[in-house]
């Protein structure tokens, strides 16, 4: 994160330097830098939803990136996305920490999976993994960045499906698994017109996950890129579902990216994190 101003942000991805639009930059700050008047693309919202991406330097349709020993393919969508969200490599340092000092075998599952930050993280570190998410398109993104990375023999489930029919579907078969990680969307439509928002169906999903669980549970996390959902909100969340269940301990806290030009962190959303022991002691 270079610089941001005016509902922009400006973006370096390895040599590709995008800008793109956020709705929390809501000051007006000089664009002193000139990599804005240098940026290889720009993505313009549309009035009647959706976007566009002006190509202004011949950037490439899709490119890689490396974060430690992961690597991703980058691709400009037609939704604004990059196919990353790197403000997580905070989350996936700390899903390695835990399930390497486990001392024991970890299954995981990753629901609302995206492209796979954290399916890749968890396999890197030894976990099994249950990769799920309702885009095909998305699943065959992961296993691309699964492929990059090298980790293409590791015991990874890709399942193309709705996330909570999944689960509940994986309740009756009596399958249990050791973490979980949601990162659900706070907007969208279901193959059958249903329509999904957060935060009215977001203590719903986390409640039937808590079935899901096994006997003695690592770590829960869960992810919203929602402001009306502060940290708070999603830690009582978990202390009522998951907390209620198998005791532990909950933290939540906002995630963001540091702006070079500023000194500064963006906000990206907020992470709520149940755990069997005091985070602190893990």
């Amino acid at each position: 994160m270079i610089d941001t101003s005016g509902g922009e942000k400006l973006e370096r991805w390895g040599e590709v330097v995008l800008i793109r639009p956020d709705p929390q930059i809501i000051w007006n700050t000089p664009r002193e830098n000139p990599l804005w008047r240098q940026a290889h693309a720009r993505y313009f919202r549309s009035e009647k939803g959706g976007g566009h991406w002006e190509n202004y330097r011949k950037a490439p349709a899709f490119w890689e990136l490396a974060y430690k020993d992961l690597t991703f393919k980058i691709s400009p969508t037609g939704f604004k996305h990059t196919g990353l969200f790197p403000e997580q490599a905070v989350n996936w340092d700390l899903f390695r920490r835990l399930i390497a000092g486990a001392g024991r075998p970890v299954s995981v599952l990753n629901l609302f999976a995206y492209t796979g930050g954290a399916t890749l993280a968890c396999a890197a570190a030894g976990a099994t993994v249950c990769h799920v998410d309702a885009s095909k398109g998305m699943v065959a993104w992961a296993k691309e960045n699964a492929a990059l990375s090298g980790l293409s023999d590791r015991p990874v489930r890709w399942i193309v499906d709705d996330c909570e029919k999944f689960v509940a579907r994986e309740i009756r078969r009596g399958r249990r698994y050791d973490a979980i990680i949601m990162d659900p969307p706070s907007y969208g439509r279901g193959p059958g017109g249903e329509v999904w928002k957060l935060e009215e169906s977001v203590y719903g999903l986390v409640d039937l996950c808590a079935g899901v669980l096994s006997e003695r549970p690592l770590f829960v996390a869960l992810n919203s890129y929602t402001t009306g959902l502060s940290p708070s909100v999603m830690a009582y969340l978990l202390g009522a579902t998951v907390g209620k269940r198998f005791g532990g301990s909950v933290s939540a806290d906002e995630i963001g990216l540091p702006v070079t030009g500023t000194g500064l962190a963006l906000p990206c959303g907020s992470t709520a994190l149940w755990t069997e022991q005091p985070l602190e002691t893990c």
